[in-house]
């Protein structure tokens, strides 16, 4: 039988794969897929159970979930980092979908109440793609996962086989700014940084202690990135928002243009299915 409360942190491994498998069987014995009660914590799992066909399952979300349209019509349990646990008791769920990292907390605080969940925490595409599965091995819509995932792939192949000519020295170096002040960027062992290699661009944050961190502007002069994508709104012109900051004025990216503020954020910062979407618009904006 299930174990209530229970965290899914899977990997390829033969050993807990079979675990998998046996908490999966019992876990259909709880509660059937069919008619589930599903609350998601994270907009990203939110996003992931919407691709599926999940919608009509899903009676909780947080203020944080914005993606599709048709989640402003789900009932709130509060915001990402503080989600009302009352609340979500409240609506009898058969299973919530969390995250990890600031969620920890509420994690705890639902095995402490013996509520049965998932915690989705890929750190890269593949690692997605797994959760992705797992998800519907608990909500029985394992077709509808792999019809997902091969779209995905699709997607980033596609780019693949665009950048796959060209040379080291062809590649246009990046800065993705994630805010400005502090200046916060994404650095190895993050999505973005896979997305941006995917992409067909160098990361000039590639070395960061930390998958996000804070980045020196010194730094950032001194390396000199061809592109520069804000995951930040400018409020205005977006050449003039960085022009005005000290020194930037002679960045490459700065001094041809190739600066923008367009892409959507939760293309590329949420672990979802848009983060294909995500790879095309990074390397349209690397090679226009």
């Amino acid at each position: 039988m299930i174990r209530s409360g229970s965290i899914f942190y899977m990997r390829r491994n033969i050993v807990i794969a079979t675990i998998l498998c046996l908490i999966l069987s019992s876990f259909g014995q709880v509660a059937g897929a069919e008619n589930q009660r599903i609350v998601s914590l994270a907009p990203s799992t939110t996003e992931i159970l919407f691709a599926l066909g999940l919608e009509q399952n899903i009676v909780g979300v947080t203020t944080f979930c914005n993606y599709p349209p048709a989640v402003s019509e789900k009932e709130k349990v509060g915001t990402f980092s503080q989600p009302d646990i009352e609340r979500i008791v409240s609506l009898k769920p058969d299973i919530i979908f969390a995250t990890g990292l600031e969620q920890a907390y509420t994690v705890e605080r639902l095995r402490q109440l013996n509520l049965n969940f998932y915690v989705s925490d890929p750190s890269n595409i593949e690692e997605l793609y797994e959760s992705i599965l797992e998800i519907a091995e608990l909500t029985d819509r394992r077709k509808e996962a792999k019809r997902l995932i091969a779209v995905m792939r699709s997607k980033i192949e596609r780019i693949e086989t665009q950048t796959e000519l060209i040379s080291q020295e062809e590649k246009v170096k990046v800065f993705i700014e994630i805010w400005h002040d502090p200046l916060l960027t994404a650095g190895r062992g993050s999505f973005v940084d896979e997305l941006v290699t995917l992409a067909g661009g160098i990361n000039i944050a590639d070395d960061t202690p930390r998958p996000y961190s804070y980045f020196s502007a010194e730094q950032l002069i001194v390396r000199d990135p061809g592109c520069i994508i804000l995951g930040h709104r400018a409020g205005g012109n977006v050449l003039e928002f960085v022009k005005g900051r000290l020194g930037w004025s002679q960045i490459n990216a700065v001094k041809k243009g190739y600066v923008y503020d367009d892409v959507d954020p939760d293309l590329f910062m949420r672990p979802g299915p848009r983060l294909a979407e995500g790879l095309v618009e990074i390397h349209e904006r690397l090679y226009p």
